[in-house]
């Protein structure tokens, strides 16, 4: 019996290595894994024993030879194959142990080349995997080091079943998918728009114990993203302490990560069912939380509190008097980790800060499934300071409001369609979500504000098909609006808020969220 063992990742590879040698097999190698397994004192031969010829190019062809993939894809059921094989003196390979060069690891390296790029894919790897898989009732393909001592273990009670081998070669066949997917990501990062044929690189991070409802299996898988930051958000986070995180609660954490990171300044979010139903920006970030609280503080029981600077004791000692889910921020200051402890179900979580706030890396696509297929768009994603208002009525809006509205309309884009917010002194004060009426979402967040409906400013998160939502706002004593404009009937709103002798300002661009 045969084996070919070449890896990139050694984790467990000479232990495995010395359990085939014991199990009779003649194990053959390259490179530097060829130096690991001899160093452990373990019989290894070289590749070139097998095909009879040196490796050339630099090591970029080395196991391309028939007598690697004649022993390899030749099946033992087929005594026309087995002839062939005497005939030109190859034998049989009964193992392939391969996985691949750390393609995503080298190009993820700041100032990487493309020559050091191109050196970095693998050739002969994925073709002896593929060879291997191909060929599973005669070949055994690992590719992955936790499947070393499993296979170790059946092999020495015999062999490997049918459904095994199959299992490990369809194992090996995406291992190999994944990493042409990453190749073919790298290729293109700078390109814009949308190629003909897409592929999405996922890796398992764990399983869940349920979906959204406890009748529905779920796990979390992480996107692999060539050329971007893989260490930023919710699928990276570091949980410092609590109970494991759920299916619902991922989706919650996400929005609440996704709200803060918009603001550049010390922001806050409370976040339930993933809309906000707090935020506040402030330069003391335990009274931004404080704010935060205020604007919905019975939603809040039970929701998600995101924080886009260190978490302080003071913050701390707030936060620790609600009952929450979860809470993420950058990092936390040890008296306010420890604090945070002492409740034992509150999910912890610490992740880093994008190196921008409210810009998307270059090549990030957002998709949304639907049945049968996926609906692909960049992210909405804008800076700060991209959007460019527009005064429509005769009176403009003061200092104080534009900085209310410029709040506002970061704040919107968070909040499901149709969405309005009120917000007074870069607080959230009241929010209308997922209506199917315009003006429904505007009385909800008028009712929800209350009295601090006077003196505040409303954003939406799409135009005003009608002058509705200005008179509503009217009644509560808004002074001051935030819209993308662009309607028919854009004059009506503009008519009615000049009545009301209120300042309207349009974007000409829309947050809509479904």
């Amino acid at each position: 019996m045969r084996a070919i063992i070449s890896v990139s990742d050694k984790a467990g590879v000479t232990d495995f290595a010395r359990e085939l040698n014991e199990l009779g097999y003649e194990i053959f190698s390259t490179g530097g894994t060829q130096k690991a397994i001899a160093g452990a004192g373990i019989p290894v031969k070289s590749i070139s024993e097998i095909t009879g010829f040196p490796e050339i190019l630099d090591g970029r062809v080395k196991t391309l030879h028939p007598k690697v993939h004649g022993g390899l894809l030749a099946r033992r059921d087929l005594p026309a194959h087995m002839d062939e094989l005497a005939e030109n003196k190859i034998e049989t390979i009964e193992l392939v142990a391969v996985n691949l060069y750390p393609f995503v690891q080298t190009v993820a390296k700041e100032g990487v080349t493309l020559e050091e790029a191109l050196e970095n894919i693998d050739i002969g790897g994925p073709t002896m995997i593929r060879a291997s898989a191909k060929n599973f009732p005669g070949v055994i393909v690992v590719v992955d080091p936790a499947d070393y001592r499993p296979v170790a273990e059946k092999l020495k009670r015999g062999d490997l079943p049918p459904e095994e081998r199959q299992r490990l070669a369809q194992k090996a066949f995406q291992h190999v998918a994944l990493y042409d997917t990453a190749i073919s990501q790298y290729l293109r990062r700078d390109e814009s728009g949308f190629p003909a044929e897409m592929t999405i690189g996922m890796k398992k991070r764990y399983g869940l114990r349920y979906g959204e409802n406890p009748h529905q299996m779920a796990a979390f898988y992480a996107e692999q993203m060539v050329g971007a930051a893989l260490d930023t958000g919710i699928t990276w986070a570091e949980q410092l302490g609590g109970k494991a995180l759920s299916f619902n609660n991922i989706l919650d954490a996400d929005a609440a990560w996704g709200a803060v990171i918009d603001f550049s300044a010390p922001t806050v979010a409370v976040i339930k069912h993933t809309n906000p139903c707090g935020l506040a920006t402030h330069g003391d970030i335990a009274e931004a939380y404080r704010r935060a609280l205020s604007g919905d503080p019975v939603a809040a029981f039970g929701g998600i509190v995101a924080v886009n600077r260190p978490v302080d004791e003071a913050t701390a000692e707030e936060i620790s008097q609600t009952f929450y889910e979860i809470i993420i921020a950058p990092e936390y200051e040890p008296e306010a980790l420890a604090l945070l402890q002492r409740k034992k179900d509150l999910r912890i979580l610490a992740t880093k800060l994008p190196e921008t706030y409210g810009v998307s890396h270059q090549g990030y696509l957002d998709f949304r499934r639907v049945r049968g297929g996926f609906l692909v768009q960049s992210s909405d994603s804008l800076a700060e300071d991209s959007v460019q208002l527009k005064t429509v009525t005769r009176r403009e809006p003061t200092e104080t409001e534009i900085a209310d509205l410029l709040f506002a309309w970061r704040a919107v884009k968070h909040v499901k369609s149709n969405a309005i917010v009120l917000v007074k002194d870069r607080t959230l004060v009241g929010m209308g979500a997922g209506q199917p009426s315009r003006i429904v979402s505007a009385r909800v967040a008028r009712d929800k504000a209350g009295e601090k409906t006077a003196g505040s400013v409303l954003a939406s998160d799409a135009m005003f098909p009608f002058s509705d939502v200005v008179e509503a706002a009217a009644e509560g004593g808004v002074t001051a609006i935030i819209q993308p404009g662009g309607s028919i009937r854009d004059e009506d709103s503009v008519k009615a808020a000049d009545e009301h002798n209120i300042a309207m300002v349009f974007t000409g661009v829309r947050h809509f969220r479904h």
